[in-house]
């Protein structure tokens, strides 16, 4: 980024981003589906939150701890999202996302769809807990033979991402003629996993997993194991009582299915919903400190950052993540003094 200002905030690298990406690389990193309503409602809904600090104390508010998920203290409420194809914006790609992210105390969520390996990055990380993002992949052999190799990660807890079975109507992505290079193709997946090559519905809605596959999954893998892009209640009781450990409140970042309402609006009612059976996580438009804030203060115990960390490699690579991050850490800290 020779001769533009440093970033000051990390909502800027997304602006920077827009600006300087290929334009067809842009449209797969900030569209959304259809319309990009619900990528829009993300934004407006957390624009919309307030919150309201208190001042009159007996003494000086002990600063907030990191969030305890599933045993383990976290430094801070951030994850890093699972994103795909993380080559299509920088060499490095997930590898450079890993490091940077476990240097500023972040666990990173690695994804299926990843274009590194996962022993290169099981290697990078060493020791550092690692998650990993399932998606299912059309039937139960071929998940479980996904879940064997992603083994090799040795995940502290798994994802299975829901609200994704087939890709999203994008319209902004197909006008940009977007094709994904050889280099950002999935390095791990199997090559016999049935695909997405039909817009025939019945055969469209044999790709996501029943009810029954969700207890089979849960049965097949023995660490804490969330859902992903859950919206409704009935949802998240039904995987409480199969036994899940925890839920992402997501719509996808607007990617998928335009019509659902922004992440924000159904945090508070799936928190009440869940009680204390389960760890609620909130992913959906974050990009500020106190975006971090308002999902706590409705009930997550962390949030999944996505876009702007993609928006920071593909600028600035493993140090524009980290200083992405580190900005997201300071402008919450911020929000969290002020409050």
């Amino acid at each position: 980024m020779s001769g533009t200002p440093a970033p000051v905030c990390a909502e800027d690298y997304l602006e920077l981003a827009q600006r300087q990406l290929p334009p067809d690389v842009a449209a797969y990193l900030f569209g959304g589906a259809e319309a990009e309503l619900a990528a829009r409602r993300n934004r407006e809904a957390l624009d919309a939150a307030t919150l309201i600090p208190r001042f009159v104390r007996e003494t000086p508010p002990a600063p907030p701890n990191g969030p305890t998920l599933f045993g383990r203290r976290h430094a801070l409420p951030l994850l890093l999202a699972p994103i795909a194809h993380q080559r299509l914006f920088h060499p490095d790609g997930e590898a450079a996302s890993v490091l940077a992210a476990l240097a500023q105390g972040v666990t990173p969520i690695v994804s299926s769809l990843a274009s590194t390996p996962w022993p290169q990055l099981r290697q990078l990380a060493e020791e550092e807990p690692l998650w990993f993002q399932i998606y299912w992949q059309g039937d139960r052999a071929a998940t479980a033979r996904l879940i064997e190799r992603a083994a090799a990660l040795r995940p502290e807890a798994w994802m299975i991402t829901l609200d994704a079975p087939i890709g999203g109507l994008r319209w902004r992505l197909w006008r940009s003629g977007f094709r994904l290079p050889p280099q950002a193709a999935p390095a791990n997946l199997d090559p016999q996993a049935p695909t997405q090559r039909t817009h025939d519905l019945a055969a469209l809605l044999a790709l996501a997993p029943t009810r029954d596959d969700l207890a089979w999954l849960r049965d097949h893998v023995r660490q804490p194991l969330l859902a992903k892009g859950v919206l409704h209640e009935e949802d998240a009781d039904a995987l409480a009582r199969l036994g899940y450990d925890g839920l992402v409140v997501s719509n996808h970042g607007g990617r998928t299915f335009d019509a659902a309402p922004a992440s924000l609006a159904r945090l508070s009612p799936l928190a009440r919903a869940t009680g204390k059976r389960m760890t609620i996580l909130f992913d959906g438009g974050v990009r500020r400190g106190s975006d971090v804030a308002k999902a706590l203060a409705l009930g997550a115990s962390a949030v999944l950052v996505g876009r702007p960390y993609v928006a920071a490699l593909a600028l600035e690579g493993a140090h524009g993540v980290a200083r992405c991050l580190r900005l997201l850490r300071d402008e919450y800290a911020a929000v969290a003094a002020l409050l």
